[in-house]
């Protein structure tokens, strides 16, 4: 990937999670999503892949966080959570408000695949580039 092409594409972090996630954890999950976003991050993959239980109670708390990264122009998208943390996040509300991928190689692509959709790098730039 160019230098043009790393400055106009959204920056992209997997954040993996596993064990309980319970209140104390989830402070510590909403403040690192905080700053990650500070840093200039857009689109965040939570893999959830080794999560094995989620308070319900921070399934709203990380609802309000990916609409302020979808203000922002990105996204919070969900990966790999077991049918049993998934049945957590729908009692909560949040079976619409999530994107949820079997992997977070799956949401990671998606995000590439859509983000480089909406910014196509223009050829002229990719040859001054290259020349």
């Amino acid at each position: 990937m160019s230098h043009y092409e790393k400055a106009i594409r959204p920056r992209t972090m997997t954040m993996v999670l596993e064990g309980e996630i319970t209140g104390v954890e989830l402070g510590d999950i909403a403040e690192m999503i905080f700053q990650l976003s500070a840093d200039g991050v857009t689109h965040l993959v939570m893999d959830l892949s080794g999560v094995t239980h989620f308070d319900f109670r921070g399934v709203k708390p990380l609802m309000r966080r990916a609409d302020v990264f979808r203000q922002l122009g990105g996204d919070i998208k969900l990966a790999g959570l077991s049918p049993y943390v998934h049945a957590i996040f729908r009692s909560a509300g949040a079976n619409d408000a999530f994107d949820y991928f079997a992997t977070a190689d799956d949401a990671v692509a998606f995000v590439t695949q859509a983000t480089t959709a909406e910014n196509p790098v223009p050829a002229a730039a990719l040859e001054s580039l290259q020349g």
